[in-house]
């Protein structure tokens, strides 16, 4: 980050927090549709919530590199609290992904 572009940590980490948090909502819309079948809908949900964590990622990313080049950062556990909520809702949004097949393929055999 450049010296104009520095941005309290504090606020990027709400950034990540809320990005993340809104990639999970789509996760939850995603999977609630896939219990009702509705699989068209899906896809969709999932790369809105793929898209919203990997901004959340971003910024995330953004404030490391410029840890790693040397910039002074206070701590923030808010900071932490960001990065464990960007991570467990990537493992989320990986599960999901995962479970869309199975349940594709169960929806067909169900209904043969």
């Amino acid at each position: 980050m450049e010296e104009n572009e520095k941005r309290d940590i504090n606020m990027v980490a709400m950034e990540v927090i809320m990005n993340a948090g809104d990639g999970r909502d789509k996760i939850d819309e995603a999977l609630a549709a896939m219990a009702e079948g509705k699989l068209d809908e899906v896809d969709k949900l999932l790369e809105e919530a793929e898209a919203l964590i990997v901004k959340a990622h971003n910024a995330q990313t953004e404030v490391i590199q410029s840890q790693v080049s040397g910039e002074s950062m206070e701590y923030s556990l808010l900071f932490v609290h960001a990065q464990d909520t960007v991570m467990t809702i990537t493992t989320e949004l990986r599960m999901t992904q995962k479970l869309l097949p199975i349940v594709k393929m169960l929806l067909n055999k169900k209904g043969d």
